[in-house]
């Protein structure tokens, strides 16, 4: 057990029980405790298996190689549309973590077979990055800045640029990089809600 993970789980108000629930499911297993990205990390032999975290609607938790999961309960969720290997399941009460943990537990010696194989996600070709000049000039202007977004995933980097890109009017867009700019330094991505 990670003291780490200890803290953040007393830190939760909304979901503090359940992701304990959680995450005496998951140390029961040959995984390690771990804590990264501000969130409990469960690997093995070093590589990342499981995370889990608290929202504001949901908690779940994630497989990192979870498209390489066989899903026979049908219980795996992408979490976004851009997600190409990370899948989630996601719960709303200590009721639904009851009624399938088997089937959890399942989901989880099957994640640390697939990371004991060595298997790899073919990940196909995404769309390139587009900077617009408004968030550019900032990136040039604030290295702090710059180190922040490139800290993010290619994800993440792809979400601001698309929202700053719709933009029509370059007022909207330079609104938007000013809006932005603090959760970029948080190193969040434009959609991530923690609660924390």
């Amino acid at each position: 057990m990670n003291s780490q993970v200890d803290a953040f789980i007393s830190k939760q108000t909304k979901w503090g029980d359940e992701l304990s629930k959680l995450r005496a499911i998951i140390v029961d297993t040959s995984l390690e405790e771990d804590y990264k990205w501000q969130s409990p990390c469960y690997t093995f032999r070093g590589n990342n298996v499981i995370g889990m975290r608290g929202f504001k609607e949901h908690f779940a938790i994630w497989f990192f190689k979870g498209a390489l999961l066989l899903d026979p309960y049908q219980l795996l969720v992408r979490p976004d549309e851009t997600a190409q290997a990370m899948r989630q399941i996601r719960f709303t009460s200590m009721d639904e973590i009851t009624a399938i943990e088997q089937q959890l537990k399942e989901y989880i010696y099957e994640a640390i077979e697939v990371e004991k194989s060595g298997l790899k996600v073919n990940f196909r070709k995404t769309e390139a990055i587009f900077i617009v000049e408004e968030f550019q000039a900032k990136l040039d202007a604030l290295p702090e800045l710059k180190a922040a977004f490139d800290s993010l995933t290619p994800g993440r980097q792809r979400e601001y640029g698309r929202y700053f890109s719709e933009a029509k009017q370059a007022t909207t867009r330079m609104s938007r990089v000013e809006k932005c700019i603090p959760q970029i330094l948080e190193r969040k991505g434009l959609n991530d809600k923690y609660i924390c």
